[in-house]
């Protein structure tokens, strides 16, 4: 069994890496990855759920566009997402991200500006789709 969620080092900056048996919950993944680093998953209450749509043909690039757009909407809202869920229908993603506002308790992690393009690649193989991309910390 393939762990869902992993990291990879790259210089100052963090790999992420998602995996699922679809495309969908490896992106889903991988923004589990995201915010792990900046607080216990465990510990974040789905208070509050937020939507998120785009849309994007490439797949690479929605990646960094889902990921972009969680950590918008977590920083513009002062929230943690511990949750997520993203479907795909043609070039249409939609999903929802589900956290709480910052508060005394929460482990605080590190930063995560932003996914980059760097070593960004969405690749299917054995059944497995893994998306990779360095964010920015």
């Amino acid at each position: 069994m393939h762990e869902s969620f992993a990291y990879f080092e790259h210089g100052a900056d963090m790999g992420i890496v998602g995996r699922g048996a679809q495309i969908e919950q490896a992106f889903e993944q991988a923004a589990m990855a995201v915010f792990a680093l900046m607080t216990r998953l465990d510990d974040v209450q789905p208070q509050q759920s937020v939507a998120i749509e785009f849309e994007e043909a490439d797949a690479e690039l929605a990646l960094v566009t889902w990921l972009n757009r969680l950590l918008g909407e977590a920083r513009s809202r002062a929230l943690v997402f511990g949750r997520f869920q993203l479907r795909r229908k043609g070039t249409r993603w939609t999903g929802t991200a589900a956290g709480e506002p910052w508060r005394e308790g929460l482990e605080r992690g590190v930063e995560v500006k932003g996914a980059t393009l760097t070593a960004l690649s969405v690749t299917q193989q054995d059944g497995i789709w893994e998306a990779h991309c360095v964010v920015d910390v």
